[in-house]
């Protein structure tokens, strides 16, 4: 039986429709909607965070990352949840205390948008080693959802990566190499 849709190991995936490929619109409304998921400021420098340094950041994304590796994310759930992080750190005091509750918070909502098969709310928990409570993730999940405005959908680096791919002179054969080494 032939399948209709790109699965590959287990992994669902619509095809990529080469008429949006091509279409030159497309790149253009991406790159206009991307000024609007991207924060205005550095929350470092304009006194939005001061409980919070760029290093504290850089930690939290090593472990996020380290999650959706392990748990075998969609690429695009990493790249979705740093950008939640950001918007959210750009318009919210944060403690640094929460600051693991808050990345915890940004992957299970990353995961519900991208993933078929979402992350738990339970599993993230105990990938903290259990020093968030399931109710204190929901809840933050919660707040992260109200700063942002229920507004999800954000243009990644991700959402690029086809457009780019299409316009490379690179072999068929090779596309799947690529495509493995920029996630």
């Amino acid at each position: 039986m032939e399948l209709m849709c790109g699965e590959a190991a287990g992994i669902k995936r619509a095809l990529v429709d080469p008429h949006l490929l091509h279409d030159k619109r497309v790149l253009s409304n991406l790159l206009s909607l991307e000024e609007r998921y991207v924060p205005r400021a550095s929350y470092f420098k304009c006194g939005v965070q001061t409980d919070i340094q760029p290093f504290m950041r850089r930690t939290l994304a090593t472990w996020m990352l380290e999650v959706c590796e392990d748990q075998r994310c969609e690429e695009e759930v990493f790249t979705l949840a740093m950008n939640y992080l950001d918007r959210y750190l750009a318009v919210m005091p944060t403690k640094k205390s929460h600051l693991q509750l808050l990345g915890a918070a940004c992957m299970f909502l990353a995961s519900k948008l991208r993933e078929t098969i979402h992350l738990t709310a339970e599993k993230l928990c105990t990938y903290t080693d259990n020093s968030i409570r399931l109710q204190e993730l929901l809840d933050m999940e919660r707040l992260v959802l109200c700063r942002l405005r229920w507004d999800l959908a954000a243009v990644t680096p991700h959402d690029y990566l086809e457009h780019i791919l299409s316009e490379l002179p690179v072999p068929a054969e090779k596309l799947q190499l690529l495509r493995k080494h920029t996630y």
